[in-house]
């Protein structure tokens, strides 16, 4: 069993919707193979994963579809 390195919880694979911030713009990668800690909800990528998100997010890959989305600011 994998342990998380932060609340030693059990980690367990799964497929998640990672949302990243780059620059000004945002960026959501869906079914993406990760390691989630059942306790604490810390996520891991293994180098492979993170490598093919830099791609992505660089501009490399033409994303799949693209989604508009709203902006709230709070007083």
């Amino acid at each position: 069993m994998k342990t998380c390195y932060f609340c030693q919880g059990e980690v367990v694979k799964k497929r998640i919707r990672h949302v990243h911030h780059w620059g000004d713009e945002l960026v959501i990668f869906e079914n993406v193979p990760s390691e989630v800690c059942t306790q604490c909800g810390e996520v891991y990528f293994s180098p492979e994963v993170l490598e093919m998100m830099d791609k992505a997010t660089l501009g490399r890959t033409p994303p799949d579809k693209s989604v508009a989305v709203p902006v709230f600011s709070l007083p």
